[in-house]
């Protein structure tokens, strides 16, 4: 279903030929190609070869299902919910253009359907275009929010969205943030200070969540993303949109072996229900070809 392109060539591969250096060779620039990096690629093919040598495998097809397992190590899904009956905020971080906002929507309807009372809040107060994005989401989905004018401190919008939540008795906040400044200092100094007001208010870490949305369809610019935000504030997880066949699967391997996040949903099409819960053994079967 996903990552048709490079499961196709992984089946390719591994279908129907001895192992051979050619092989490994093949297998090498296939893996790099898929956006898996040239460190992991020369593990997992340092590992594919050595489990070759140990168990006598001569057939590429029987070293397939090993690399699943390999990449399996690396990739899981988050499997958390929200309490109902608590605030629960979750911060959603990602630079402009990688389909945040609409991702907020997105979720907000799903919980929404699931019981939860969501709350928006409008914290992308340096892009006047967030701000009215946000709130024509939420006109359309009949849910509240907070907002302030452009150029508002976001920490101020999250401090009057916790208390507006508080006094509502809402079991969830959905705030947006900025995804770019004059630089990434400033919007990381930006960041860290939502952060710090989320946990002023009281919001413990049982119920506050940050997850990084990124575009399947950049590759190594995910990695990136994701090694920085980290540095400014804690993931713990990752949204993916764009997730179709033309996404690349690799760099998810990466970030997952890099920082250990688990994957909360992926975004499938532009309409509110295009979201769903991220599933592990589909993704893994569709990236080494086996679906």
């Amino acid at each position: 279903m996903f990552f048709r392109k490079f499961g196709e060539k992984l089946k390719s591969l591994f279908g129907g030929r001895k192992i051979d250096e050619a092989f490994f060779e093949e297998l090498e620039d296939t893996l790099i190609e898929g956006d898996l990096g040239a460190r992991l690629t020369d593990e997992i093919v340092e590992e594919l070869r050595e489990t070759a040598r140990r168990e006598h495998i001569t057939e590429a097809a029987d070293l397939q299902k090993r690399m699943k397992e390999l990449l399996s190590a690396y990739i899981r899904a988050y499997d958390e919910k929200p309490e109902k009956g608590s605030l629960n905020v979750y911060m959603i971080l990602g630079v402009n253009g990688v389909g945040k906002t609409t991702t907020i929507a997105k979720m907000a309807k799903l919980f929404s359907g699931e019981g939860y009372k969501v709350l928006l809040a409008a914290g992308d107060t340096f892009r006047a275009a967030a701000v009215d994005q946000l709130e024509i989401h939420a006109d359309r989905l009949g849910m509240r929010i907070v907002k302030q004018q452009m150029g508002s401190d976001p920490g101020a919008v999250i401090y009057d969205a916790i208390t507006s939540a508080q006094s509502h008795g809402d079991d969830l906040i959905l705030a947006d943030t900025a995804g770019r400044m004059h630089n990434k200092e400033n919007l990381m100094k930006e960041l860290q200070k939502m952060d710090k007001v989320i946990r002023a208010k009281g919001v413990d870490e049982a119920h506050y969540r940050r997850f990084l949305v990124i575009d399947a369809t950049t590759g190594q610019n995910g990695v990136s993303q994701a090694l920085l935000f980290n540095q400014a504030v804690k993931l713990d997880g990752i949204i993916l949109t764009k997730y179709d066949s033309a996404a690349k699967g690799g760099a998810l391997v990466q970030i997952g072996r890099t920082l250990g996040l688990p994957i909360l949903f992926v975004c499938v099409g532009e309409k509110y229900d295009d979201i769903r819960p991220f599933d592990k053994e589909e993704f893994l079967s569709s990236l080494m070809g086996l679906e």
